[in-house]
């Protein structure tokens, strides 16, 4: 498998399975605003929504979308909590709790947009810390630290890396303590801690 990443993006999530899991692939960095590739493909013709991620599963084919490259890598792995089964409720609260993730990177996320308009501001920092206590809310109910009673999944890998552009972003944490907690125990971790270095961040 080859993983198209930029830098700390969402892609960040994928990378970090990829390591949890050891299953063999290689990296390629692509510069999201010139939509090249550190090889200097066009991006657009690998992805032509030209976001990260994107995963090429054999040749030629390429999977996009954080929901269906994270479950993809998931199921070639043996780890049940990745994986579980396809007809299982464990397996759709799995794909819920993806797509809640989701929900949460397009409030966060939209803050990175250059010359926000102000009233457009003021829209997403409410919806953002709408998401924030809807994630609280979860973990207060977790038994286990984790969005899910299976524990650590590709959803826990997936928020903490959302989580973690809150400091860039310079959203204020402190009212979450769950949701923190939950972000620095996912980059504790080894998997974590290996993209972190691969993608140059430490």
């Amino acid at each position: 498998m080859k993983l198209y990443y930029s830098s700390g993006a969402c892609s960040l999530a994928a990378h970090i399975l990829l390591n949890e899991t050891n299953l063999p692939h290689t990296l390629v960095k692509v510069d999201l605003k010139e939509k090249r590739t550190a090889e200097n493909q066009d991006y657009k013709a690998i992805n032509p929504r030209g976001a990260v991620p994107a995963l090429e599963v054999t040749t030629g084919e390429v999977l996009t979308q954080n929901v269906a490259v994270l479950t993809y890598i998931g199921r070639q792995s043996d780890n049940t909590a990745f994986s579980p089964k396809e007809d299982s409720l464990e397996f759709f609260r799995l794909l819920e709790m993806l797509g809640f993730c989701e929900d949460v990177h397009s409030a966060i996320g939209g803050l990175f947009a250059p010359n926000l308009p102000e009233a457009t501001r003021d829209l997403l920092t409410h919806l953002i810390t709408r998401r924030l206590s809807q994630v609280e809310a979860l973990l207060e109910n977790s038994k286990n630290g984790y969005l899910l009673p299976i524990g650590f999944t590709q959803a826990d890998a997936l928020m903490a890396v959302i989580l973690s552009w809150t400091t860039p972003l310079k959203i204020d944490l402190s009212a979450y303590p769950k949701a923190t907690a939950l972000r620095d125990k996912v980059f504790a971790r080894p998997a974590a801690q290996k993209a972190l270095k691969e993608e140059g961040l430490i």
